[in-house]
């Protein structure tokens, strides 16, 4: 097969069809959305090929025939047929009020001066949304199609100020209330995004969108299947380790049957030949952080958590869901989902390699931006663990903590300042690919951590000590839980040497305290480290 053109960063179609480029045909699933409905609504994470989509979207109903030759909606599409198209997408920053009408009557007005209308005599955007979508049919004698990219953006981009952000809210409201008291000049609506904000808080006035976020049959309409890289992309696979580029960067789901690749990265990497995060580094989650620094969440009492579908599927200005920000945005995915009763519950969880290591290591620069590399501390602990250097490992970790501000966990609950202190080391370990698993299940309760490494198993159980004098006990308390819950009885078969690890740590010193470490093979042999 001939290599093609990378369409890195192109989101044009009639660009990307007019230079020789790699191109997934996503017009079967087009062709389905256009017979089942006239207003739709797609919500995705960033640079994962909404705007390309809208650009198709209006070369087909333009009637632009030479750019679908060869794909699959070619023959099923009456190009005799012509539609006007008004494409309205956010760009700049919405942190002033007038920005937003500003922005959108710039748009409007080239609108109308490519169709040649007269300008119109309206001030106002709403108001010249309207005229301008009745203007265009009474001239073509066709109702016309209205694509929104990106339509969240001027509220996105102002979270952190919730009095902006609601303002522009209202302001999106009710210019998009327009397109429905336009209905008998409109063909077809298709918004896209990548926050679900619900109906009644910024769509009440454009209620009849049907939201295809979740639709099984829409789920690959964006994003590459591990088939688009098999055929489409094969002649760039020689020289790559295809389970890597599996592992790095597909898992993302949307209930469908596949996961789906984020297409920037994987143009990235054909382009580069280096596996990278490169599209978790086109974004700052510096927010997600503050938020839940703000709301007290360790991030990993979200891997592999179960949550409503409501959860999922809203977002509020007043009210932000972690769950939903961290889905919307791409960190976590749909890995999955229960039926219980009239509910469907969805497990979440990190969609790859890329989004699991760059996450925890961003995140403890984030909470300690003048210390080292963080994943220098995971290689650290994790090369004294697999040598048996358990004094050591204790004083690195000390001072690993030390290094650390305690900001998440100020309540008077001891077990949530063992999840802290248990974090913590869960994730210097994600942020070098260990594999960890925190509050690991067994017939009889959870472990706190659980290290696989090296080809030897580490069971963590962390207890929390008011005062130094409290330590012994602490120890002995977790041992015994580790003991008397059967810990260790899933990993027997793994035939690999099992370390249990008793972790005391001080409510006032704010640190470790000591470690006592048992092999699970010999009890009575007990190593004060």
């Amino acid at each position: 097969m001939t290599r093609q053109r990378l369409p890195i960063g192109i989101q044009d179609f009639d660009r990307l069809r007019s230079t020789d480029s790699y191109y997934v045909d996503k017009t079967p699933l087009i062709r389905d959305l256009i017979a089942q409905g006239d207003y739709w609504f797609l919500s995705r994470p960033r640079r994962f090929g909404k705007s390309l989509l809208v650009s198709t979207l209006k070369a087909l109903f333009e009637g632009r025939e030479e750019l679908f030759n060869g794909l699959d909606i070619h023959n099923h599409w009456d190009w005799s047929l012509t539609h006007p198209v008004v494409r309205l997408s956010f760009d700049g920053m919405y942190n002033e009020p007038e920005a937003i009408e500003r922005n959108l009557l710039v748009q409007l007005q080239a609108i109308e001066r490519e169709a040649a209308l007269e300008p119109s005599t309206w001030q106002t955007a709403p108001e010249y949304l309207f005229d301008v979508l009745r203007r265009l049919q009474h001239t073509t004698g066709q109702r016309v199609v209205i694509l929104v990219d990106e339509y969240d953006k001027p509220i996105l981009d102002v979270l952190k100020d919730p009095d902006r952000a609601r303002a522009n809210r209202e302001y999106l409201r009710g210019f998009y209330g327009i397109i429905k008291g336009s209905a008998a000049h409109v063909r077809f609506v298709f918004v896209t995004g990548i926050s679900m904000f619900s109906k009644v808080s910024l769509f009440s006035g454009l209620n009849n969108l049907k939201d295809i976020s979740l639709d099984p049959r829409f789920a690959t309409i964006c994003g590459y299947t591990d088939t688009d890289i098999d055929t489409v992309f094969a002649p760039e696979l020689e020289g790559l380790d295809r389970e890597a580029i599996r592992s790095w960067y597909n898992g993302y789901n949307w209930r469908g049957e596949e996961r789906l690749y984020n297409p920037f990265d994987v143009l990235l990497l054909f382009d580069e030949r280096e596996f990278k995060p490169h599209w978790f580094r086109t974004g700052s989650p510096r927010f997600l952080f503050e938020t839940l620094q703000e709301k007290s969440i360790h991030p990993r009492e979200l891997e592999g958590c179960w949550r409503d579908e409501t959860l999922v599927s809203k977002f509020e200005i007043d009210a932000i869901d972690i769950e939903a920000l961290l889905f919307q945005t791409g960190y976590l995915t749909i890995v999955d989902e229960q039926r219980r009763g009239h509910r469907t519950l969805y497990r979440l969880d990190y969609p790859n390699r890329e989004v699991k290591l760059s996450l925890n290591d961003e995140l403890l620069m984030y909470l300690n931006p003048t210390h080292r590399v963080p994943s220098e501390d995971g290689e650290t602990l994790r090369d004294l663990l697999v040598a048996h250097d358990f004094e050591g490992f204790a004083t690195t970790l000390k001072a690993y903590l030390a290094s650390l501000p305690y900001q998440w966990h100020t309540t008077g609950d001891l077990t949530r300042y063992e999840a802290w202190y248990a974090g913590l080391l869960h994730m210097a370990f994600r942020a070098i690919g260990v594999e960890v698993r925190s509050e690991d299940s067994s017939s009889h309760g959870r472990a706190d951590l659980v290290v696989l490494t090296g080809g030897q198993v580490f069971l963590f159980e962390f207890k929390m000590a008011e005062t130094a004098e409290e330590t012994e006990t602490a120890l002995d308390a977790a041992l015994a839980q580790i003991r008397d819950r059967g810990y260790a009885e899933k990993y027997r078969d793994r035939s690999e040497p099992i370390h249990l690890i008793a972790i005391a740590c001080g409510r006032d010193a704010r640190n470790l305290l000591d470690i006592r470490v048992e092999p699970e093979d010999d009890p009575d042999d007990l190593r004060r480290r």
